[in-house]
């Protein structure tokens, strides 16, 4: 009952047809937040893209200047040398046999896999268990490389991938309620920046279409698509 009340007293401190710009929108996601505990900060950006065609199937990553906040559980498989690479990089789990049976045996415990290029064969086969979880290794987003004490340092450090949806949505987290306002605006611009840096080729007419900032338990908030030029 009590979160109810204090939605509807939120509902009313703004207007959810106004495009607010960037930093007034920053300052009403913090400011409306109701839960007990640090909230995330996420943000949506509809496109203009029909991901049902390969080249507006946008999947990039780009690495956020003040991080996500988040604790990233990152798995490495591999062997040899580059075992010893991936636990000096910081990597929660390394490996390669053993945490492929675990996988078949249902274990996801872990945020982001790494592997090297030999190790995709086998991967393979478990696409249907890691796929739908977001959590199998793909070039495109850094995470099949034999470099993986780059990519596991830059998955610790907030490197995000951004991927439409069917929908041409694309949803990342860009910090917490916690963080200052100034970091939460740079590493918003830096997902703005990115998303428009990968504008396909054969998009036409609109492709930004609007961006809306919300907390975890807040409401969405639409940007004013000036403020972020």
């Amino acid at each position: 009952m009590k979160q109810t009340k204090n939605k509807k007293a939120i509902l009313e401190k703004f207007d959810k047809y106004k495009k607010y710009p960037i930093d007034e929108a920053i300052k009403l996601a913090k400011d409306l937040k109701y839960a007990s505990f640090d909230e995330s900060v996420d943000v949506a950006i509809n496109l203009g893209v029909d991901p049902r065609h390969a080249d507006q199937n946008i999947r990039l990553t780009t690495p956020l200047p003040h991080g996500t906040g988040k604790t990233v559980r990152v798995l490495v498989l591999t062997t040899g040398p580059k075992e010893k690479e991936a636990l000096e990089a910081g990597a929660d789990f390394v490996g390669n046999k053993e945490y492929i049976e675990k996988i078949k045996s249902g274990w996801a415990d872990v945020d982001k896999i790494v592997a090297t290029p030999d190790m995709m064969p086998q991967l393979g086969k478990l696409g249907r268990i890691l796929g739908p979880k977001g959590l199998m290794p793909n070039p495109k987003s850094g995470t099949v490389t034999m470099d993986v004490g780059k990519a596991v340092r830059e998955l610790k450090a907030g490197k995000i991938e951004l991927r439409v949806d069917k929908n041409g949505i694309i949803h990342a987290p860009c910090g917490k309620t916690s963080f200052e306002s100034t970091a939460l605006k740079e590493n918003i611009l830096q997902i703005y920046q990115a998303v428009m840096k990968a504008r396909p080729s054969t998009v036409k007419g609109q492709y930004f279409k609007k961006m809306t900032i919300s907390s975890t338990m807040g409401p969405g908030i639409v940007v004013d698509p000036v403020s972020l030029r």
